[in-house]
């Protein structure tokens, strides 16, 4: 079907937030780590007035034998990577049309929602800003925040990192991305000092913004928890002694330890060739793999420490962010309701949007899924979505 049908469906089966919706399923899930047998939830005005348990009456939606919980919240996925016409990344040089890039992209968006992501925090590109304010005016997709254009050691000495993130948060950004160490594909060292990182990330909390650094190896971890700033992403040589810093200073870890690299692997003649994604690179990242699912064991071995779901999702990722969850569980040991709060929840809580996103509660949006299965017994029962709401407009169901 062509994208543009598949836009235009999705808008006309869009609910009205307005109205009085009623949900009943045969369970649901909280977020919050809270299983709810026959769940009746009441909906108006975009949010959830009510979660009841056995309660009798007719639905607007009567789900079945399905299982509801809040909409999942990927902290990290790149929405604006995108394959070309010539089924290779898209890179500024390909001689593609803004408006080839952007319909890629509103692709990439819509299959996401499909999937049950209903909140994405997309760092590092500014055309996140177009498609955050596209999605906000009805275009179908998740709810946008984004970091627009990444800083790194290049950004310049302390004064020039504040300055930058100033003019981020002029610019739009929900979100500063720092880049404190190498890509994994050149082995992850650190590369930022920690007087940059405590400027960077000291100067976006006096101006009231999160901050997110990629940083692989244990000594930019770090720095980037020393410097205190929120989240770091990667940590593929993440350590215990790493770890347990950053639960004592509340700092976020978003690993990623199967979708980004499988997604590479799985579609390297896509990427072969471009930038650092040649042998040496592919090798690392296969390399990688087992690094990153044993620091994942480490992380959440570590009392305290808040490991939020993110994916990197990556040209080639959108739509299966799930999958990354059920590795946590299949092959990093994780129980499957602590997968499910890291993506609910917790995951809300770190992108700034706990209040309001993220647990089936009253007073929050109703952004509620519905999954055929029990993910709380079997975490792939998130590959089967059934039903997507976000902020109370319908756009999967049955």
């Amino acid at each position: 079907m062509k994208l543009g049908i598949v836009l235009a469906l999705a808008f006309a089966s869009a609910a009205s937030a307005q109205e009085r919706i009623t949900l009943t399923a045969a369970r649901a899930l909280d977020g919050r780590g809270r299983a709810i047998e026959n769940p009746r939830v009441t909906i108006e005005g975009g949010k959830i007035v009510s979660v009841e348990s056995a309660a009798a009456g007719p639905a607007s939606y009567g789900l079945g034998a399905v299982t509801l919980l809040p909409g999942l919240v990927d902290t990290h996925a790149h929405l604006a990577w995108t394959f070309n016409a010539k089924d290779r990344l898209h890179t500024s040089a390909d001689g593609e049309t803004a408006a080839q890039t952007m319909l890629a992209i509103a692709a990439n968006a819509y299959a996401t929602l499909q999937a049950g992501v209903t909140t994405v925090q997309s760092p590092g590109s500014p055309e996140d800003k177009d498609l955050k304010d596209a999605i906000e005016r009805g275009l179908p997709g998740p709810r946008v925040l984004t970091s627009l254009v990444a800083l790194n050691e290049r950004s310049g000495a302390p004064d020039a990192l504040r300055a930058l993130v100033r003019k981020r948060k002029e610019e739009g950004a929900d979100v500063i991305k720092i880049f404190a160490s190498k890509s994994i594909r050149e082995g992850g060292d650190a590369t930022m000092t920690l007087e940059q990182l405590q400027a960077a990330c000291g100067e976006a909390k006096a101006i009231r913004l999160r901050t997110m650094v990629h940083a692989h190896s244990a000594e930019a971890m770090r720095l980037a928890a020393q410097a205190g700033c929120n989240q770091i992403e990667h940590g593929v040589f993440g350590s215990d002694e790493v770890f347990k810093l950053m639960a004592e200073r509340g700092t976020y870890f978003d690993p990623n330890i199967c979708l980004v690299f499988r997604n590479y692997l799985d579609n390297r003649p896509r990427f072969q060739g471009i930038g650092n994604y040649n042998d040496e690179g592919f090798a690392s990242m296969e390399r990688a793999i087992p690094l990153a699912t044993l620091s994942f064991k480490k992380a959440i071995a570590t009392p305290g420490l808040k490991v939020v779901f993110g994916t990197d999702a990556v040209a080639g990722a959108h739509g299966k962010n799930v999958e990354e969850l059920v590795c946590r569980v299949r092959d990093g040991g994780q129980a499957p309701m602590a997968a499910i709060v890291s993506a609910t929840s917790l995951a809300a809580e770190a992108v700034g949007l706990g209040a309001e996103i993220g647990a089936l509660a009253p007073g929050l949006q109703a952004d509620l899924i519905a999954v055929d299965g029990d993910p709380s017994k079997d975490i792939t029962a998130l590959r089967r979505v059934v039903f997507v709401m976000k902020g109370g407009k319908v756009y999967k169901g049955r």
